[in-house]
């Protein structure tokens, strides 16, 4: 779908209701994200990616890349968490391309409510995500999910730093 770097970033941990490897907040809705959304979602992109984010056609492409598995995270009417996804092809690997939750709303379990629904739509026995090296919180998030380390990725992001290609085998589980 892309030949850049997917950015992957964690939405926390806070109470509320348990779900997946994580808690959630109260009033979050996690539904299907569209090109209606196309506003909020290049907004949450520069906020959580900066230099990163997605130019304008990628987040095109992805809110209507068929297959594609695309979630929005809603409190109170605002956007404020994405993720977005390709199922598995022949080789049984599915990809998480992005997992981003504004910086306001980290930590309050957005991030693995936004995993958790995601990896429930993905198809195929593994599932792999691209995290930045310098992003302890979110790798150590994945780690709890299940996610183990798969491959470094030497100057992934436009700063230089590594991106840290991470695996959850579900045939495991």
């Amino acid at each position: 779908m892309r030949l850049r770097p997917f950015p992957v970033w964690f939405g926390g941990r806070a109470g509320g209701q348990p779900v997946g490897c994580g808690m959630t907040m109260e009033g979050l809705s996690i539904t299907p994200a569209s090109l209606r959304d196309l506003r909020p979602v290049l907004h949450l992109e520069r906020v959580c990616f900066g230099v990163d984010a997605w130019p304008l056609l990628d987040v095109m492409s992805a809110l209507v890349w068929p297959g594609g598995i695309r979630l929005k995270a809603v409190v109170g009417g605002r956007l404020v968490g994405l993720a977005i996804a390709e199922p598995a092809w022949s080789d049984g690997i599915s990809m998480i391309a992005s997992i981003g939750v504004d910086p306001e709303f980290r930590r309050r379990g957005i991030g693995s409510a936004l995993l958790s629904r995601c990896e429930s739509l993905l198809p195929g026995n593994v599932v792999r995500l691209t995290v930045r090296a310098d992003n302890p919180p979110a790798i150590r998030m994945y780690e709890r999910c299940g996610y183990t380390f798969f491959s470094r990725l030497l100057n992934y992001y436009r700063d230089g730093q590594a991106g840290l290609v991470m695996e959850k085998n579900r045939t495991a589980e």
